[in-house]
């Protein structure tokens, strides 16, 4: 039996650190995100289905989508975001699973579905075991406008969209700090797995 670990965090968290640490460990590391860009690529269900709804004007010359243009549509309309998430999400489900059963059928001791709203997204059912990548507000703050160039303004309304950090904590079965160093991140990661069974070497 395979556990199912949920992978999540905030913007700017240090999830995608967490999430490289699982694949160095040779675990399988089924990513939302990556999975939400090839549903959408062109020649997809997902893809034409987005198209015949947003219309033509958010494709790039070579025919994929400009992610920004659609960005930029969705952000401050909620009907649309809603309609472009009841197509995505169930492309990008369909596509999770079918990896999940992959490895699976391999015998896999853990399995790692990196979603990033997990909470959000009511996605709990879909694993055994939660753990939340975690920093405080004002180093996610901090992170996000020198990752992106973003105002103080621009980043602060990113992170408002997403539930807090500190209301998942109290919904993850498990907590990284991730505002020390590499090396602690790594060792509190392994110190998670350890006691979930799943042996890890120091």
């Amino acid at each position: 039996m395979s556990l199912v670990i949920g992978l999540t965090g905030g913007i700017a968290s240090g999830k995608s650190t967490v999430s490289a640490m699982f694949a160095d460990m040779g675990i399988t590391v089924i990513d939302a995100d990556i999975e939400a860009r090839l549903a959408v690529e062109p020649g997809e269900k997902a893809y034409n289905d987005i198209v015949s709804h947003f219309g033509s004007g958010i494709l790039e010359e070579a025919g994929a989508i400009n992610r920004q243009k659609l960005g930029s549509i969705i952000f401050n309309d909620e009907d649309k975001r809603l309609l472009l998430n009841s197509i995505v999400h169930p492309a990008v489900r369909e596509r999770m699973a079918q990896k999940r059963e992959l490895a699976e059928a391999a015998n896999e001791k853990a399995i790692v579905m990196d979603i990033p709203l997990l909470f959000e997204s009511k996605l709990t059912g879909l694993v055994e075991k939660i753990i939340l990548v975690y920093v405080d507000e004002k180093t996610q703050l901090e992170r996000l406008m020198k990752r992106n160039g973003f105002s103080e303004a621009e980043a602060l309304s990113r992170i408002k969209s997403q539930m807090p950090l500190n209301d998942k904590v109290k919904l993850a079965d498990a907590v990284i700090d991730n505002g020390g160093s590499i090396e602690q991140t790594r060792q509190h990661l392994i110190d998670i797995l350890n006691k979930w069974g799943i042996f890890w070497a120091k």
